[in-house]
Parts: structure tokens; C-alpha cells; sequence
């Protein structure tokens, strides 16, 4: 006979992860990563990855080169996998965010997880969310409707989702601390890292005018630059502009070579436009660098200004040297920063967030009447 706990104890529950492999670099990826980690040899849970990014086969993995022909390769490979994988499950954790991504990637895995009935718990990731729930249609009824459980990162979250009827539970992103190794920066030096990709919304053309300003104060100043994307060129050029000296591009950093440039960095510094709860944050705040960084969007949730890091009105590059040389002007109270700031990572640890999820895939798994779902067509 079984022990009475180990009778009382519910089944051990299959998640199949819908979510981007680390080809796609990026915030999805690592936090999937992260994650599927943490759930390795758990009694309650086991977690496979059904990557959104499958590689076809050869010779037809080279069509992922040519653009256009990149995402009807990747589509045709996509859906039998989910159709394979998820059939397997016993619930579908599926991480989702806006734009185009929403339309490939999420609505496939919704559509597959609803023929096969899984239950879903959507995992949105995306600070511009207040956008794209406000334009589509398609994309308010996917959450309320077709989710039964809508997991976000961040309180910032949680609030857009119901503004539009749309309940939220909130799980944070997690962080593997040990990955990175905290140290009190004595002496502050004036050498910066950004670690944001090439793209609009992470606006890091404000990161460079910022430089340019910090350096007419501290010309031996350097910045490390870690991302890629569309605006590759253009911010290349924009550094040549303003004859910048010290500024360093290193494009895609794989995540097991992080730990070392934020290692070799004493101040991060980041000024998105749109941003929901970045891990870039937490890593910095994990290796014991001070941040500052602009005020939108989830980013004041996790970085009180003046008691973990701080902030500046969006766009501000002015406002964003001022504080970056208020630091190093402050040294003491630069680390004080970054000590609170590394104190607050413990609640972004496995070990705090694991509860969180576990319940909502108990939820999840939990019988549900589907009377109230409404077809995807009718939100087209």
C-alpha cells in the first residue's frame, strides 16, 4: 500500500510549453528557458518545450534564410508539431505576446489546443499590450474567451488586462541568481551596458544620446552595446554622428555569456518606450549594478525610483545622463541602490515563483464547463 501522503498527493501534470527557442533571442525565450529549468525532476510537473520556431527539415531548413519563404516554412512545420505534442498534454503553457507573433505563433497553438480540448494558460508577455488589446478584436477574444486562465509578469499587466474585462493572475518572471555574481562596485567607474535589442519600442537611440552627453562629463566613459535588430544600422550610424569614442557593439550575446559583461560593467542603463517587466532589469540587478532606466510602462513596479535604481521620462536623454552622472557623483548611494535592488531579486527566484504556476496549471486541469467559449471566428 501506498503511504497516506503519497495517496493524497494529486498526479504529477504534463505542460507542454509553447514558446520560442533561444534562436530567437529575446525575453520569451530565456524565461521559457528558465522555467522548463526549474520544473527538471519536480514531483507535480513534468515540462517539454513546443518551440514556435521549429527547424524544418534538411534540405528545407535553408528556406529559413530567405525572407518571406522563412515564415511558410516555419508555419508548415509549426502545426503538425503542435497537433503532435500537444495531444500529449495535460495542460498547455503557451507564452504570447503582441503583434504579428499573436497571429503566427499564439493563434495556431489556441486553435490546436482547443480541437484537441487542453486546457490553455496563456503566459502574455508585451508592454504594448494597452495597444493591442485596443485594436484587436481577435486578440481581447482569444484572452477572455479561449484561455482558461490568463498568466502576466507584472502588476503594470494585470491592470491593462482589466481595463478591457480581461482577469489576470499575476506570476513574475523569474531569474536564475546564481548565474550571476554580485559585487559592490568600488570604485563606480563610468562603464555602461545596454543589453536591449534593435527595435522601436526599446528606443536605444535615447541610450546613445544619453552617452553622448555623459561623456562631455567623463570623456574615458565607455558603453557596451549587446542586441540586434532592424535598427542595427541606423544606430551604428547615429553613434558615428555624435562621434561617440568608447561605444562598443557586440550584437547577440548567447544568455551563458551575460553574466560576464555585466561583470565587467558598473552602471545599466536601458530607455525603452514601451517595456513590461524587462529581465535585463533583474540580471543587472542580480550582478550588482546600479540601473537607471525611463518610467513606462511595468518597469516602475520592479524599480522604485530612488530605492532600487533610477528613472527618467521616456525619451528623456537628458533626464537619463543626469541620473547616470548623479551616480557617479554618488558612488555610496549608487551601491545602496544596487544592494536594495539585488535584496528584491529574491522574489523573482524559482523557488518563490514555482507555487505560482503550479496552481495555475491545477486551475487549469481542474474540470471547466466550456459552455461559455465563444468561437474564434466571431471575433474576426
Amino acid at each position: 500500500m501506498h503511504p497516506p501522503d503519497e495517496m493524497d498527493r494529486p498526479r504529477r501534470l504534463d505542460v507542454a510549453v509553447v514558446a520560442p527557442t533561444l534562436r530567437i533571442l529575446g525575453g520569451h525565450a530565456v524565461q521559457a528557458e528558465r522555467i522548463l529549468e526549474g520544473w527538471q525532476g519536480d514531483p507535480d510537473v513534468h515540462a517539454w518545450l513546443v518551440p514556435i520556431n521549429p527547424v524544418p527539415p534538411k534540405p528545407f531548413d535553408r528556406l529559413l534564410a530567405i525572407k518571406g519563404l522563412r515564415t511558410v516554412a516555419t508555419q508548415l512545420c509549426y502545426w503538425p508539431l503542435l497537433w503532435r505534442e500537444l495531444r500529449r498534454a495535460d495542460v498547455v503553457h503557451l507564452f504570447s505576446a503582441s503583434s504579428s507573433g499573436f497571429l503566427l505563433s499564439t493563434v495556431p497553438a489556441v486553435l490546436v489546443a482547443a480541437a484537441l480540448r487542453k486546457p490553455l494558460v496563456l503566459n502574455y508577455h508585451s508592454g504594448a499590450a494597452p495597444d493591442h488589446l485596443g485594436r484587436s478584436r481577435l486578440a481581447r477574444t482569444v484572452l477572455r474567451d479561449r484561455a482558461r486562465i490568463n498568466v502576466v509578469p507584472s502588476r503594470f499587466l494585470r491592470d491593462v488586462f482589466a481595463e478591457f474585462g480581461i482577469p489576470a493572475t499575476v506570476v513574475f518572471n523569474t531569474i536564475d541568481i546564481g548565474r550571476f555574481r554580485y559585487r559592490p562596485r568600488d570604485p563606480l567607474r563610468p562603464r555602461l551596458i545596454s543589453t536591449r535589442n534593435f527595435e522601436s519600442l526599446y528606443n536605444v537611440a535615447c541610450t546613445l544620446r544619453a552617452f553622448a552627453r555623459i561623456q562631455t562629463h567623463y570623456p574615458e566613459a565607455t558603453l557596451k552595446v549587446i542586441g540586434g535588430g532592424p535598427l542595427d544600422g541606423a544606430l551604428r550610424a547615429l553613434a558615428a554622428e555624435l562621434q561617440l569614442r568608447g561605444v562598443t557593439f557586440l550584437g547577440r550575446v548567447p544568455p551563458p555569456s551575460m553574466p560576464g559583461h555585466y561583470a565587467d560593467a558598473d552602471i545599466y542603463v536601458q530607455t525603452p518606450s514601451i517595456d513590461n517587466m524587462p529581465l535585463s532589469v533583474l540580471e543587472a540587478f542580480a550582478s550588482g549594478l546600479p540601473v537607471v532606466s525611463t518610467r513606462v510602462g511595468g518597469v516602475p513596479a520592479i524599480l522604485a525610483d530612488g530605492e532600487q535604481g533610477l528613472l527618467a521620462a521616456d525619451n528623456d536623454d537628458e533626464g537619463i545622463a543626469r541620473q547616470v552622472l548623479d551616480l557617479l557623483a554618488n558612488p555610496i548611494r549608487a551601491r545602496a541602490l544596487a544592494a536594495a535592488a539585488f535584496d528584491s531579486c529574491r522574489a523573482y527566484a524559482w523557488s518563490e515563483v514555482r507555487d505560482g504556476w503550479l496552481a495555475a496549471y491545477r486551475q487549469a486541469a481542474a474540470p471547466a464547463s466550456d459552455a461559455h467559449r465563444v468561437p474564434l471566428e466571431a471575433a474576426r
